[in-house]
């Protein structure tokens, strides 16, 4: 129940919705001044939500700022959270816009920094098909020569919850012990933190896939941007998702 309550919540926080549900309600009520009040907050609302500014200063707050690792060979495992494949219409694995997470759990791998690799991640929508994200991804890592032996797999989750409830299972099985390396998009890791450590999993944070730009200030910054309207997407229902667990 708490699955599907979260997927039909998100169609009401994103912020494009807000900006839309305002300027719907200006357009359809007849009163002069609450019309006015209802399309300026339409307008303020995209303003805001489409300036890369403010969604840098927001994200440079949210995000969890990386841990140094220690030295090559001193963690047992890197876990990897799910959300960066699917499948296709026909049914293949495709890598999307989070590839970073596989790419930062490989090399951290493939350095040395960890001596196994967990991918955590089952089938997240709504109407899921047989496609299994870790099943795929482990076809990936064969590919790069990755021991079978040094992979784990966490299949049936669908959120970042029960990626923690079935990864601590995994691990515990697996006798491999903590703290392991925790490696997700930089948006993402301050509410995998708070589930993983409320479950008693010790990690270290490992940030990648970071959606802010470049600390260099210019005027362009100022200036609207559609592509910052979807990236606060992603932190909306981060911050909410956040609260919602807390209260929980």
């Amino acid at each position: 129940m708490f699955f599907l309550f979260s997927k039909l919540l998100l169609i009401f926080i994103l912020p494009l919705s807000w900006v839309l549900a305002f300027l719907i309600a200006g357009l359809i009520v007849k009163r002069a001044k609450l019309k006015q009040r209802l399309l300026l907050t339409s307008f303020i609302l995209l303003i805001i939500f489409s300036n890369p500014f403010l969604f840098d200063q927001f994200a440079n707050v949210w995000d969890i700022k990386p841990v140094p690792l220690k030295g090559n060979g001193q963690y047992s495992c890197v876990i990897v959270l799910g959300g960066f494949a699917g499948d296709d219409d026909k049914g293949n694995g495709v890598f999307n816009s989070s590839a970073d997470r596989f790419i930062q759990g490989l090399k951290l791998f493939t350095t040395g920094k960890a001596s196994h690799i967990l991918i955590s991640g089952g089938n997240g929508n709504l109407l899921a098909d047989s496609f299994r994200e870790s099943d795929w991804v482990k076809t990936q890592l064969l590919e790069f020569k990755i021991p079978d032996s040094c992979i784990l797999i966490e299949n049936k989750s669908r959120n970042t919850i029960e990626n923690t409830a079935f990864s601590k299972i995994l691990l515990q099985k697996s006798h491999l012990q903590s703290p392991y390396i925790l490696v997700t998009s930089a948006f993402h890791m301050r509410r995998s933190l708070g589930i993983f450590k409320k479950a008693g999993i010790d990690v270290v944070p490992y940030p990648c896939n970071s959606m802010r730009s470049s600390g260099v200030f210019s005027i362009s910054k100022l200036m609207p941007d559609a592509d910052v309207l979807g990236k606060w997407n992603f932190y909306t229902k981060e911050v909410v998702g956040t609260i919602v667990n807390y209260l929980k």
